[in-house]
């Protein structure tokens, strides 16, 4: 197999059984960065060697969330169309006696588990299949059917973690990983190994919950004759308030945070930054992140996310946005053209979701509910006398409420307050000199 190149290849390899989530959208951006700040490749690499619960509907729908965030890949592969080539290295790993097949059941492997707790010592798997007879395994396999793990070295097992620093496991600490289960389904331990050699991977970014993981593949990977590329694993996300995050949770799904109306630059902003000891500030470009983007300022303490921090920078994304970005979505409302540039420069200050924009043009095109309080009535039924019928110009607001206060003898709070809430049933909004002139309706 030949080994990595000395160009800077990235992957992200996500399972095709779930919706994206935050924990993955970490992997796939951190493994992106990378290869934007360095001129290199991004793969998608979908690990559906899994039938069972692997579908094209996921597949499509990791892609979907992909684009959604401008996190495009230079190419697309299935592990799925490259069985052969781990059954390939998994007789290598025969030849030259690295792997060898098991027989326990599940329940067999938790009895000696619990065994070996019982005595105080690790539950390290105990290569009791090494000692079968040809015989046994004749039998066993007949009778059963065998699973294939992989012969670690038992030694120490050491690296520079990009994110981590200097890392040290003992190999006589951990059990021979499976890499085939006993149905023939190959494990993501050796599909990966394979996949990054042959793809020239030279940069691998994860969760720490790999760590271990991680060890096991550089034996695999030296075993085959490879060179390991640069691991770096990145602190998992907790909630607010430390608690741990379930992948299953909707709210951290990507697609359920883009029907809320966040906005792909907050999330990319944010998570490229979270962890780190940089600030987080909203960036609108991939380019503008990838600058400032260095995995020596992450660390390993958990990292606590919380949705609600993407709220302030999707209303400072949308907020920036020029005409021509919004321009259809405005036709799309029936925002008359003649109207369309100066309802968005009113309204655009005003919203946190694009969403926020229907409201806006109802309240321009129907009117709102008067909203009055009962110590205002004798004093806003005065002023709506007073009030012409739209269309309203720019001087409208200050003409009018000249005449009330004139009328009234009301000033200042006393006499805005009431009149916006009378027109526009909020207490707050865009400046009513600035909104009057695109109001259609008004009730009275």
């Amino acid at each position: 197999m030949p080994a990595a190149s000395s160009a800077v290849v990235t992957r992200f390899a996500p399972s095709p059984t779930g919706y994206l989530h935050i924990g993955n959208l970490r992997a796939a951006l951190f493994n992106y960065l990378i290869a934007r700040k360095a001129g290199g490749r991004f793969i998608l690499r979908l690990d559906d060697t899994d039938p069972e619960r692997s579908t094209q509907a996921y597949a499509d729908a990791i892609k979907e969330d992909l684009d959604w965030l401008g996190l495009h890949w230079d190419r697309v592969e299935r592990q799925s169309d490259r069985l052969e080539r781990y059954r390939a290295a998994a007789e290598t790993l025969r030849g030259m006696g690295r792997f060898y097949e098991c027989f326990e059941t599940p329940v067999e492997l938790d009895l000696k588990r619990k065994k070996q707790l019982n005595m105080g010592r690790p539950p390290v798997y105990d290569r009791a299949a090494l000692a079968l007879s040809e015989a046994d395994r004749d039998r066993l396999r007949a009778d059963r059917g065998g699973y294939w793990r992989f012969l670690l070295d038992q030694q120490r097992i050491e690296w520079t973690d990009a994110i981590l620093g200097e890392l040290s496991i003992d190999a006589a600490s951990l059990s021979d990983p499976v890499l085939i289960r006993a149905d023939g389904q190959v494990l993501y331990t050796l599909a990966s190994v394979v996949d990054d050699m042959e793809m020239g991977i030279s940069h691998v970014v994860r969760g720490s919950d790999h760590v271990t993981n991680t060890a096991t593949q550089i034996q695999i990977i030296e075993a085959l004759g490879g060179t390991p590329p640069v691991f770096g694993h990145h602190s998992l996300l907790t909630g607010p308030q430390g608690e741990a995050l379930s992948k299953r949770l909707g709210t951290l799904s990507l697609r359920d945070l883009r029907a809320r109306g966040i906005a792909p630059e907050a999330l990319l902003s944010l998570m490229a930054r979270l962890g780190s000891s940089q600030p987080v500030e909203l960036r609108l470009t991939l380019d503008e992140i990838a600058e400032g983007f260095d995995l020596s300022q992450f660390g390993a303490a958990p990292t606590k996310f919380d949705a609600e921090d993407l709220v302030p920078l999707t209303r400072a994304r949308n907020q920036a946005l020029p005409f021509a970005a919004v321009a259809d979505r405005i036709a799309a409302l029936g925002v008359p053209p003649d109207l369309a540039e100066r309802f968005w420069a009113v309204a655009s200050q005003n919203i946190t979701y694009l969403d926020d924009l229907d409201g806006w043009w109802r309240l321009c095109r129907d009117g709102a509910d008067p909203l009055v309080d009962p110590e205002d009535r004798e004093f806003v039924a005065q002023a709506m006398a007073l009030l012409p019928d739209p269309p309203f110009t720019e001087a409208s607001w200050a003409d009018w409420t000249g005449a009330v206060k004139q009328a009234t003898g009301r000033k200042g709070k006393a006499l805005f307050m009431p009149l916006r809430k009378a027109l526009t049933g909020q207490e707050r909004g865009p400046e009513m000199a600035d909104l009057m002139p695109l109001l259609q309706t008004v009730r009275r």
